[in-house]
């Protein structure tokens, strides 16, 4: 099977998730092996600031260390792992600091795409793109934080890609890899999701209407609103804690 695991021939190391199974067909080893580890380091199972084990997850995903090697290689390059010397392989950790800074830049790539997209984005681009806010809205009134979230990543990346500037969505991916732990944060806020989804179809409306300066205001305010509520996440999070220890006392 050229160099994929053979499961059935060796029933004793785990089977890969059904959605690494699926990618078999049209990825090359090392490439599944990066996209599970990125779907492991999104969803928590590999902590912020965990030291990634090359043997021991070569193992858990039934290859050997060769792609798993290869793939901590890929996700260093995308933001998600960084790798130190002499110390081994890390999930990267984003300082509250580096965040702030991220969000002014996409704020800024933000602001230009709405611009452009709204006056080159084609009426199919629109229809995607409203179909995508649907999805969210339906995810919102149930609450979904983990299906929102995955439809907030791919309006965004929609968006820039309709830009049309290659160099720019390869850039804006890696920003947005680096910054996924603190969307999640805000996303789990009361009332973040409908909000959002306002936000995000007062988007579109300023897109279809091609008013470019309109929509890349209104991309470039929801970036920073996001920031500010990236704060006030952290902030309620500390005085969580400080709440709980008092009440222990």
């Amino acid at each position: 099977m050229n160099g994929i695991p053979n499961i059935a021939a060796k029933p004793s190391r785990p089977t890969p998730p059904p959605a690494a199974i699926a990618l078999l067909q049209s990825s090359s080893l090392p490439m599944l092996v990066q996209k599970e580890l990125e779907r492991m380091i999104l969803a928590g199972d590999l902590g912020v600031g965990a030291k990634l084990n090359e043997v021991a997850l070569a193992e858990r995903l039934g290859v050997s260390r060769g792609p798993v090697r290869e793939a901590f290689r890929a996700l260093e390059e995308s933001g998600l792992v960084r790798q130190e010397k002499n110390r081994g392989v890390f999930v990267r950790q984003v300082s509250v600091e580096e965040a702030d800074e991220i969000y002014e830049v996409r704020a800024i790539i933000d602001e230009w795409a709405g611009r452009r997209v709204a006056q080159t984005a084609s009426a199919e681009q629109v229809k995607q793109l409203r179909a995508v806010v649907e999805r969210m809205e339906r995810a919102a009134s149930k609450s979904d934080v983990d299906a929102y979230h995955v439809l907030n990543l791919e309006f965004h990346d929609r968006l820039i890609a309709y830009a049309g500037n290659a160099k720019l969505l390869a850039t804006y991916r890696r920003l947005v890899n680096e910054l996924k732990l603190y969307r999640r944060q805000t996303l789990a806020q009361p009332g973040a999701l409908p909000l959002f989804t306002r936000e995000h179809r007062d988007i579109v409306a300023k897109i279809a209407a091609r008013n470019s300066a309109a929509a890349g205001k209104a991309l470039r305010d929801h970036v920073m609103g996001s920031r500010e509520r990236m704060h006030l996440s952290r902030s309620s999070a500390r005085h969580g804690v400080v709440g709980a220890v008092r009440q222990s006392r």
